[in-house]
């Protein structure tokens, strides 16, 4: 049975994955050329999960026919949410390779966890929702999102916060288009949270800091424990 690894990748567009295969001696320089060079005119590779496997061959295969249908036709990149690439990868009977600090249980877990919290930005409604918090430094910080689709998008327009200096600072942030200290376009992220973080600067919880034409907060969506809205 030949033995090689399997791994899932996200890319700087939001919802298109790598999937791929090499052998186990080769991971390591797989990862680091793919994440600095990108792949298929796609740049912003990073790893989220491999595993060894064995044969590899047959598995991957497998996995290209179950996403075919969300395959860019010609390459190993799919139209994919990650953490549902996660689940089955981590699955897999198999060694787990990356991440090295979680198991596979932890690992599955955590991406169910972060599927049913998708799950629930698809219950807020397409719609303008607002951002209003004071800053001692800057004063008064507002900015509008507009839900599309299950899309949050930052509209251009808004004063955006300065991130600390030597504070981590995620893609989402790094990428935005912004121009003393303003959005100079819409900007689209992947969660109300991650649209928080791009106007404060800093982590926030977007459930919370998002409001409806009601000045409610678009916490009011999700479900409770019993799967009924709150």
């Amino acid at each position: 049975m030949s033995k090689g690894i399997l791994y899932a990748m996200t890319t700087v567009v939001p919802g298109l994955v790598k999937i791929g295969k090499t052998g186990t001696a080769n991971f390591e320089q797989r990862m680091y050329s793919l994440e600095r060079n990108g792949y298929f005119n796609v740049v912003g590779l990073k790893r989220r999960f491999a595993i060894e496997v064995d044969d590899y061959d047959e598995k991957e295969v497998l996995l290209d026919e179950i996403f075919s249908k969300s395959r860019v036709p010609g390459s190993e990149l799919f139209a994919l949410d990650i953490d549902l690439v996660i689940q089955l990868l981590s699955s897999l009977e198999g060694t787990q390779v990356y991440p090295a600090t979680e198991t596979k249980e932890e690992v599955f877990d955590r991406a169910t966890e972060e599927r049913h919290v998708k799950d629930d930005w698809t219950l807020i409604p397409n719609g303008i929702y607002h951002l209003r918090q004071k800053d001692r430094t800057h004063g008064l910080i507002e900015a509008d999102m507009e839900v599309k689709d299950g899309v949050f998008i930052v509209k251009a327009g808004c004063r955006c916060l300065p991130v600390k200096d030597g504070a981590w600072s995620p893609e989402a942030r790094k990428n935005a288009p912004i121009a003393d200290g303003i959005l100079i376009r819409d900007y689209e992220t992947n969660a109300p949270s991650t649209a928080a973080l791009v106007v404060l600067g800093h982590a926030a919880n977007g459930w919370a800091t998002w409001r409806d034409a009601e000045n409610k907060t678009i916490d009011r969506y999700r479900k409770n424990k019993r799967g009924q809205r709150t």
